[in-house]
């Protein structure tokens, strides 16, 4: 790994108010760190030891937005009430002191099931589109029009208190089987008003509606990212657009109500999302969806590690890898940025190192990482 052959990963980006030295993004990762919801200096030491390691752009773990059962663990925090959002003015204050850029991922679990919490139970009840966790499976209950429309409030007052104060950009997560991607799955999706229906662009309203309240509570010059997947945490093989014509109707109406970033989570980046169309080295999801939306995108899965991430958070050790994939791709511009998450975990300093060409200095992950903040 020679330092000219990163040269493509740092070359500078920017996009509406957000201006970044490079195309490297901390990945969002679910730590279960903050005690009663409210970010503390252990939180903003960590985030700021990855902007000191030169990210370009630090996104944080998920953080649940003002409505009763939105988070499924006790330690994910909240971005609401003074508590928590003085505990992120904390953090943002921390990334902006090290020259790093941030922002957070906002964001709603759903009907899922968390990691083991002790005796801990989310407020009853669980909410989702139709009262199911993943199809045929059964849990909480159907969200009525009052939810729904303050639910896509509340995720319009988190985007608003993140501009308020001091981040750089806002990501929704709108995937991996939480609640706006369980609107978007037919098998967990079975209304039949205006948010439901039989096509994947139906499915996508609730999203399309929370995507606009957010963009009207930043204004038109701070970037909106938007986290989406294929996959769920349900079923690893789940597919919401078999086509890139359905996927177009998914993704497009999004970006025209005012998602300007797409991040575009797939296990492993260098998959080809369409083989049957331009074969094995085909574009991968970030790529399909740039070229079908005109949005920037950014591309996720399994960066330099031997790896892949289910494994890995299973128990199974990954050790560092070379970039060469990476660097192809991101030299034909097929995708804007790339996020990279377990090898942040374990190494702030990856960046740094991946910049002055020191592969034997990168570590890999063990899950053993994930007790502490690194």
């Amino acid at each position: 790994m020679s330092s000219a052959s990163v040269d493509t990963l740092f070359r500078p980006f920017s996009l509406g108010s957000l201006e970044l030295p490079n195309r490297i993004v901390m990945a969002p990762m679910t730590r279960t760190m903050a005690p009663d919801g409210v970010p503390g200096e252990a939180n903003a030491a960590y985030y700021r030891r990855r902007a000191e390691g030169g990210v370009g752009l630090i996104l944080s773990e998920g953080t649940v937005i003002d409505r009763p059962s939105s988070r499924n663990h006790p330690g994910i925090p909240f971005f609401h009430g003074d508590a928590a959002l003085n505990g992120w003015k904390g953090v943002i204050d921390a990334v902006h002191d090290a020259g790093g850029k941030m922002g957070p991922q906002i964001w709603h679990t759903g009907a899922t099931n968390g990691p083991p919490a002790g005796d801990w139970a989310p407020p009853q009840p669980v909410e989702s589109p139709s009262g199911y966790n993943a199809p045929e499976e059964a849990r909480g209950q159907a969200m009525s029009d009052a939810d729904v429309a303050d639910t896509i409030a509340a995720f319009a007052r988190a985007a608003g208190e993140a501009k308020a104060l001091g981040f750089d950009t806002v990501e929704i997560h709108g995937a991996h089987g939480y609640l706006i991607d369980q609107f978007f799955w037919g098998g967990t999706n079975q209304r039949d008003d205006l948010y439901g229906g039989a096509t994947i662009r139906e499915r996508s309203r609730f999203a399309g509606e929370v995507v606009k309240a957010v963009r009207e509570a930043v204004g038109p010059d701070f970037p909106v990212i938007l986290r989406i997947s294929q996959w769920k945490q349900q079923d690893y093989r789940a597919r919401l657009a078999e086509t890139p014509e359905a996927m177009t109707d998914w993704l497009l109406p999004l970006v025209e109500a005012g998602a300007n970033v797409l991040h575009c989570s797939q296990r492993r980046f260098w998959e080809p999302e369409f083989p049957e169309i331009d074969g094995a080295e085909g574009l991968n999801f970030a790529g399909w969806a740039k070229k079908l939306t005109g949005a920037a995108t950014i591309s996720v899965g399994s960066v330099g590690l031997s790896g892949e991430f289910l494994a890995a958070f299973g128990g199974e050790a990954s050790t560092s890898t070379d970039l060469d994939r990476l660097v192809t791709r991101m030299e034909r511009d097929e995708f804007d940025l790339i996020a990279v998450g377990r090898a942040l975990i374990s190494d702030p300093e990856w960046v740094a190192k991946v910049r002055a060409g020191d592969a034997a200095g990168l570590r890999g992950f063990e899950a053993s990482a994930l007790k502490e903040l690194v």
